[in-house]
């Protein structure tokens, strides 16, 4: 007799997303003679658009600016809107090179699951891992409980023991 597990999926989950910026949101510059990237709207509008998902969704954007460029200030405020909101699970996309000092400084929200997640390269380019990232944050908060984490490299991490490789530039715990 062959045994089939049920499968369940959560139809009336709530997904809050929320732009930071980084990586992930850049494209190339619409001013004539720009060089530099520049952060365009939420990566996350364009990746979901693409999905047909079993949930709920809104997306904001709080901040547009690369990681390396994010004060303490701006991680208060990202804080502050995460306790803030009515939803209870939030995906906050963010620059790689400082997601863990983020990811830190919101810390474990009481009833909430909080992943932060980002890209090496822009959702807008073609080899861009933006997708595949965003959707393990997505898978992430189907079976993490209350807490902060990181969803890079198709791992989930926790930010107290996670590192962004110095040599190789992936995420790992320690």
């Amino acid at each position: 007799m062959l045994h089939c597990e049920k499968i369940h999926f959560n139809f009336f989950m709530k997904v809050l997303f929320i732009q930071t910026g980084g990586t992930i949101d850049k494209d190339y510059p619409k001013r004539n003679n720009g060089y530099a990237f520049e952060i365009d709207q939420p990566a996350a509008e364009r990746i979901l658009a693409r999905a047909e998902l079993a949930f709920e969704y809104k997306v904001v954007s709080l901040f547009k600016k690369d990681s390396l460029d994010l004060t303490d200030e701006d991680r208060n405020e990202i804080k502050a809107y995460c306790q803030r909101s009515d939803f209870s699970k939030i995906i906050i996309t963010h620059g790689s090179d400082t997601l863990v000092e983020t990811a830190k400084a919101i810390g474990n929200i009481k009833n909430k699951t909080i992943i932060l997640t980002a890209s090496y390269r822009p959702e807008r380019f073609a080899n861009s891992d933006a997708d595949f990232n965003l959707g393990t944050a997505i898978g992430a908060l189907n079976t993490k409980a209350e807490g902060t984490f990181i969803a890079m490299n198709g791992i989930i991490l926790d930010p107290a023991h996670a590192r962004k490789n110095p040599e190789t530039g992936r995420f790992e715990s320690f």
